[in-house]
């Protein structure tokens, strides 16, 4: 129908992100930024040659393979060049 609003589920994005890198915000503040290889339906993430910022400016650590638990997650940007521009480039 004409003007009919379809919702498309956050999970269908996370699922097309899938061997991209992304940037994901945790709860406690922590950030990391990796090659997302894994999700499920409880937004369990796994990154691989993930790196933690700090501010989304500086590298605090490189991490390699990082398993996130769903609840944990704040929130997740497909853009990770944005949200950690800085620390990506070094």
């Amino acid at each position: 129908m004409p003007g009919e609003n379809k919702s498309v589920s956050p999970m269908k994005y996370l699922r097309d992100a899938i061997d991209t890198q992304v940037y994901v915000r945790l709860k406690d503040g922590s950030e990391f930024v990796g090659t997302l290889k894994m999700t499920d339906s409880t937004m369990n993430l796994i990154l691989d040659d993930s790196i933690e910022v700090k501010d989304g400016k500086q590298v605090v650590a490189k991490i390699g393979k990082i398993l996130i638990r769903g609840s944990m997650v704040q929130y997740i940007s497909f853009t990770p060049d944005v949200a950690a521009g800085e620390a990506l480039s070094k």
